[in-house]
């Protein structure tokens, strides 16, 4: 058996605030484990940000020791530079979990608000709301973006017990052509 739970940290990257939110398997069911708030927005200079932020995801991966990262992936917005920025925060994130060979896995926002509240328009409140009903969440005053770091990290969980699509096949020739040595 398996001496170490599997656990997912889930990131909402965000150069002003990133939120984190640690999760763990166990009996097939994720508790959360603990959840806050990176805040790179102290610095006015953004390469300062960039430093913080790589700073404290080397430190909550090496104190937390995730076997998976999942992050948010970036979303198209209308202003390239902000959209700049962000990619820059996602990369020294994700340089943190490399660094500590931490595998990684990026979710589109609105296949998180899906996976965990079953709307992918929800709003940040709305994520927030079905996780403290769902998993008797009460942390929510450190923030909505500390809850979105843990839908992030219940994505995860979700997409990993998710039935992969199998092979399909027009009808009984289409099989035999496709898998040649199983038919004998």
């Amino acid at each position: 058996m398996n001496s170490k739970p599997y656990r997912i940290l889930g990131i909402d990257p965000g150069t002003t605030v990133t939120g984190y939110g640690l999760i763990e398997i166990r009996d097939k069911k994720p508790v959360i484990l603990n959840m806050g708030n990176i805040t790179p927005g102290k610095y006015s200079d953004h390469y300062q940000r960039l430093k913080h932020l790589h700073e404290r995801a080397l430190h909550l991966v090496k104190e937390y020791q995730p076997d998976v990262m999942a992050i948010e992936a970036p979303f198209y917005g209308k202003n390239v530079q902000s959209m700049l920025k962000l990619g820059r925060g996602q990369g020294v994130l994700m340089a943190a979990a490399l660094f500590h060979s931490v595998e990684i896995h990026e979710y589109a926002p609105l296949l998180v608000k899906q996976a965990v509240t079953g709307m992918g328009r929800a709003s940040k409140e709305q994520v927030a709301y079905f996780l403290q009903k769902v998993y008797h969440l009460t942390d929510l005053d450190k923030g909505l973006d500390a809850s979105d770091a843990v839908a992030v990290a219940i994505c995860h969980f979700l997409q990993l017990n998710k039935p992969v699509k199998s092979k399909e096949y027009k009808n009984w020739a289409d099989f035999v052509k496709k898998n040649p040595g199983k038919v004998k």
